[in-house]
This record gives structure tokens, C-alpha cells and sequence, in this order.
């Protein structure tokens, strides 16, 4: 049971809440919802030749063993969300010209003791 993988179909409630549904079997889904393909072009290669099913997106790796539908609308909705998202910013640390090794004053001084010699 190494390759055991768990099918999670997520859709958003009457109250607006995110709902998910895990299925413990792709035959399981498969007879929950229609299969109108099978996915032959992700990315991703273990999705490859998983069910493509009417009203739903995906399928997309959720989590270490999961495959991921969603709804159009959560997709939507979370893909706004996710662009919309602020990175955190990092600050550069910034070396001082005496710890970098080929700072310029470095490499002039370099230059002045070859002519002088």
C-alpha cells in the first residue's frame, strides 16, 4: 500500500465556507461524479492519466498522497486570493568594503603597488 493516494474534492458551502470531501479511491469518485477525459498533459507526472471530471478542477497535487478538484468557483476564488497575496520581503545584507575581498578600494590599491614597484 505504498502508492495509496486519497482523492479530495473541494467546493464551497451554503454559508461560504470551504467544504472537502476525501475519497478513499478513484472509483470511489468516479462514481460520485462524471468523467468526461483523463489528464495526459500535467506538469506533473504522477497526475498523468488521472479522471478529468464535468464541474470540477483538477486534478492537482494537494499534499504528500492527495489529489486535489476543486469547484470552479474555490479555484477562482483561492487563485485571487493567492496572487493578491503580499511576499514577505527580505532585506539584503550588505557586505562592508572590508569584508568583501575584491572590493575596488582593494583591487586600486592592488593596481597603486604594482606601478610604484
Amino acid at each position: 500500500m505504498a502508492n495509496q493516494r486519497t482523492f479530495r474534492v473541494v467546493t464551497r458551502g451554503a454559508n461560504g465556507d470551504l467544504r472537502s470531501k476525501d475519497y478513499p479511491s478513484e472509483e470511489s469518485l468516479v462514481q460520485m461524479h462524471e468523467q468526461i477525459g483523463v489528464d495526459d498533459c500535467s506538469t506533473d507526472l504522477s497526475l498523468r492519466g488521472l479522471p478529468i471530471f464535468r464541474g470540477l478542477i483538477g486534478p492537482m497535487p494537494d499534499s504528500k498522497g492527495a489529489i486535489r478538484y476543486e469547484t470552479p468557483e474555490v479555484f477562482e476564488t483561492l487563485t485571487k486570493e493567492w496572487t493578491n497575496a503580499q511576499p514577505v520581503r527580505r532585506t539584503r545584507r550588505s557586505a562592508t568594503p572590508q569584508s568583501t575581498p575584491h572590493s575596488k578600494k582593494e583591487k586600486e590599491g592592488v593596481r597603486s603597488k604594482r606601478v610604484r614597484q
